[in-house]
This record gives C-alpha cells, structure tokens and sequence, in this order.
C-alpha cells in the first residue's frame, strides 16, 4: 500500500487554546518548527482571534514574524471573521482557514453568528479577495472548517442533509477545500461514512479534510472510517492536547503520533518520523504542565515486523 494520507497539524493552535497553560509567542514558534522538524508539511501555526477570548492564541503576529520562510512548509492562520482574515493578511501566513458551523447553536456562541450570517461572512472575504487581485496567487489559499457536524453541544445531533446543504453552499462560493470536524467528539466510524459520502455529493470537486476529537474514544476509529471513505487528509494535535473552549466538555483532539503510528503500520506513507513526534509530544507536555494525553507519548511505539 502506499498512498499518502496528509496530517495536517494543529497542535499551536487547537492544541493549545484549550489549555489553560498560556504560552509566549516564542515557545509557540518553537513548537510550530520542532512539529516541522518531525516531518508536518501543513501546520495550523496561529489564530487570529481576540485575546480576550482566547489568551493562548494572543500574538498571532509574534509567532509568524519569528518563523521564517522554509520551502515546502504551509503554515495555516484560522480566523473566525473578516477582521480575523485582515489581520491574517498582514503576516506571512501560507494558508488561511475560515472557521464556520453546522449549527446556529455553536456559531452564536463561537463567532455571534447564525449559520447563515457566517456563509454571508465567508461570501464577503471571497469577494474582497477577488477585488483584491488575489485571483493571481498574491494571496494565501483559503479553507474552510465547519465544526459541530456530528453534534452540537447546544442544538444536539446534527443532521446529514444539514451538513450536505452547508457544504455544497460552501462550495458554491468557491472554496476548493473543507474541512468536517467532530468538535466535540460525538460521532462514530458510520455516521462519518454517512456524512462524507453526502458531503461529496454536495460538492463533488471540493477536497475533504477530515478533523477528529477523542472525546469519547472514536477519534481513531473514525479516522479509520474516513480514510476507508477516500479521504487524504486529516487533522490531528501532537501528543492528543487541546479542544475547543466554546464547546462544554470538548477534550483533546486526536494525536498525532496515534495516528501516524496506525497508518504507518498499515503501510500509508504520512512523511513524520515517530520517534521525533513522540518526543515532541513528551516536550509540549512539560510546556503546559502536565502529560500529554496520547498513548504513544506514554507507550512509545512498536517495530514494524
């Protein structure tokens, strides 16, 4: 077997929002080039969110002005509004990620927006950019993430044409890439099935990204199922640390080391070296005090026979 499944890491940015450790700007810069160091192409760097909301996350543009330029490396900004996206384009950002929801539930409480308000929201940024000239590559790629779309910790279960209108609308706007994520960690292998499948009916031409919680133990299992469903990419947070601090009870996402150690021993390729993961995993945990949750930072890993 040798298909490559792309992990993108967010371990700097939701790995640490949730916790209540909060680190300088220049340990996050660390972190972001020790995750580089250990094989991650693409890597949510920052969030350009208010530091009133989220003070882990405060001095987004300290963190990319300490990070230079490395060739094939991505480093992703999420924002959750235009004024996020501005200030994103002030910095050297490869990628922005716009934040969204499945639901108005958790959109009225992560962002003050209804559902409908954020595509709105999402539509302006798309239409600045093209009165901008970034149709010529000046700009940095755009994504989005729509949280909450196996549950909602405020509106409950999440239904599978809801997600599918989302995202074909999504699509419609534009944007080549989307990301679908168990924010708080409720879905199952089938229900991921389901969704993707509807997802891709949606928006046949747009790239899947999948982004997991283990919340309840089903990250891997649901990882699994997205990749069995053709998916490539995926989300994943060294050492199993973060979640999300707009979502009651949401824990930590799933871990990168987990992950690539269950592809790797299937024969996916993933480009990270283990031991470097693991050893970073066992660093970040000593930078917010207390031990990161992963089973590979605790167990170490396995030869492959």
């Amino acid at each position: 077997m040798s298909r490559r499944i792309t992990i993108v890491e967010v371990g700097p940015r939701d790995g640490l929002q949730n916790e209540k450790a909060v680190l300088e700007p220049a340990v996050r810069a660390d972190f972001v080039q020790r995750l580089e160091a250990a094989g991650a192409r693409r890597i949510e760097a920052v969030s350009f969110v208010h530091p009133k909301y989220v003070p882990q996350m405060a001095g987004a543009e300290e963190v990319m002005a300490a990070l230079p330029h490395q060739e094939g490396r991505s480093r992703i900004g999420l924002v959750l509004n235009g004024k996020g996206y501005d200030r994103a384009l002030g910095t050297a950002v490869d990628e922005v990620n716009v934040a969204m929801s499945a639901t108005d539930g958790f959109g009225l409480r992560n962002q003050g927006l209804t559902v409908d308000q954020q595509v709105e929201m999402l539509a302006g940024i798309i239409t600045g950019r093209a009165n901008a000239g970034s149709a010529t590559g000046d700009a940095p790629s755009l994504s989005a993430t729509l949280s909450c779309v196996w549950g909602c910790p405020f509106d409950g279960e999440v239904g599978v044409d809801q997600v599918a209108g989302l995202v074909g609308r999504i699509a419609a706007l534009g944007v080549e890439e989307i990301a679908l994520a168990d924010t708080i960690g409720v879905g199952d292998p089938w229900a991921v099935t389901r969704k993707v499948e509807a997802a891709r009916k949606a928006a046949p031409e747009a790239i899947l990204r999948l982004h997991f919680h283990d919340t309840r133990n089903t990250g891997l299992a649901n990882a699994y199922a997205g990749v069995e469903a053709g998916v490539d990419i995926l989300d994943a947070s060294v050492g199993g640390i973060g979640g999300c601090p707009f979502a009651p009870g949401a824990t930590g996402n799933i871990a990168t080391e987990d992950l690539v150690y269950m592809l790797e021993r299937a024969g996916f390729e993933t480009g990270y070296d283990l031991d470097q993961l693991i050893g970073t995993a066992r660093w970040i945990g000593e930078k917010i005090g207390r031990p990161a949750p992963s089973a590979l930072s605790r167990a170490g890993g396995w030869p492959k026979g």
